[in-house]
């Protein structure tokens, strides 16, 4: 079973850095593409940045530059550093996770740009990033 279990967020204050992380188990991590997205309140869930198996990495524009992915293979964690932060970063920030497959979105995120519906991911529930003017 899929267990993802997000931590690192908090408060801070604009210009200002968090990094997230997101334990993963209950299956082969190797074998998994892995993401990361945020839900503003009154939005939708929206793609932040995806890591293949190989660290091959995608941005979505609105992080390019200030976001960086990266997976830990012997503790099997994802992270998000999380750099130059605005106001508009505050959202709940959640990990996915996904089989390698050519059709996957999580291993293919330049097919659409890493918007959804994203069906078949399995999900963290969520670790909270506020920032403030």
């Amino acid at each position: 079973q899929v267990q993802l279990v997000e931590s690192g967020g908090g408060s801070v204050q604009s210009g200002g850095s968090l990094r997230l992380s997101c334990a993963a188990s209950g299956f082969t991590y190797a074998n998994y593409c892995m993401g990361w997205f945020r839900q503003a309140p009154g939005n939708e869930r929206e793609g932040v940045a995806t890591i293949d198996s190989d660290g091959t990495t995608y941005y979505t524009d609105a992080v390019k530059g200030r976001f960086t992915i990266s997976r830990s293979a012997d503790k099997n964690t994802l992270y998000l550093q999380m750099n130059s932060l605005k106001s508009e970063d505050t959202a709940m920030y959640y990990c996915a996770a996904e089989p390698l497959s050519p059709y996957s979105v999580l291993c293919v995120p330049a097919r659409n740009g890493l918007r959804g519906p994203y069906i078949g991911l399995n999900w963290g529930q969520g670790t909270q990033v506020t920032v403030s003017s």
